[in-house]
């Protein structure tokens, strides 16, 4: 379905290309600068839309309740861990994280009115993982962490430009979705769902259970 969106886009990239190289390229430049001015504008707007139909393309379709990855972890000092990502694709990666409890965020695209009703699911990319303290007197003094799992790479980021507008177009909304934060334990290994509410972490060994357990 993304796939088909970005082609839309991209189809209304090649018009205005169409129209802008028509305005420069038709006859005398009697009236060149207003005739190059808006020429340019279309082709920038071209470019715009392509740079926007890359960042959407990086969101994976969202249809029904699935794995993300999982996280393990490993104990190198006091508040101090290594963790593993593993994503769904199985590419790892590896973060040092500081504190008691860790989080890991998605944003998400959920469309509206027409698109909904036309079942566009929605859409979503892993955004940060982060790490934080349980008493307040540590968050503030002692070293944090966050790391991007996943970052805008085309100098446009419709998600960001969607949020500092408060969500006000009438088809998309941009959110969060956060699994809750859980603790850090030697040896614990999670798994990561996503649904259309956002993130779920589950214990997937004795040692998450156990942290778990004494957290609750």
């Amino acid at each position: 379905m993304y796939i088909a969106i970005t082609f839309l886009i991209a189809f209304v990239a090649l018009l205005l290309v169409f129209w802008g190289g028509k305005v420069l390229l038709k006859g005398s430049w009697l009236l060149g600068f207003l005739r190059g001015s808006v020429g340019l504008l279309l082709l920038a707007g071209a470019l715009l839309i392509v740079l926007v139909a890359l960042d959407v393309y990086s969101y994976r379709n969202l249809a029904d309740e699935h794995s993300v990855g999982t996280v393990s972890f490993e104990r190198l000092d006091d508040q101090h861990f290594m963790v593993k990502f593993a994503d769904e694709d199985g590419i790892s990666k590896e973060f040092e994280l500081y504190g008691d409890q860790w989080q890991l965020d998605a944003r998400m695209l959920k469309w509206k009115g027409a698109l909904a009703r036309w079942g566009i699911e929605p859409a979503y990319r892993l955004d940060r993982l982060s790490g934080r303290y349980l008493t307040l007197q540590d968050e503030r003094s002692k070293e944090r962490s966050v790391y991007a799992l996943d970052e805008s790479g085309h100098g446009v980021d419709v998600w960001s430009t969607l949020r500092s507008m408060d969500n006000r177009l009438p088809i998309v909304d941009a959110v969060y979705g956060s699994a809750t934060f859980l603790p850090m334990e030697d040896g614990a290994v999670y798994e990561v769902r996503i649904s259309h509410t956002g993130l779920l972490a589950r214990p997937l060994n004795q040692q998450a259970r156990s942290a778990l357990n004494e957290w609750r």
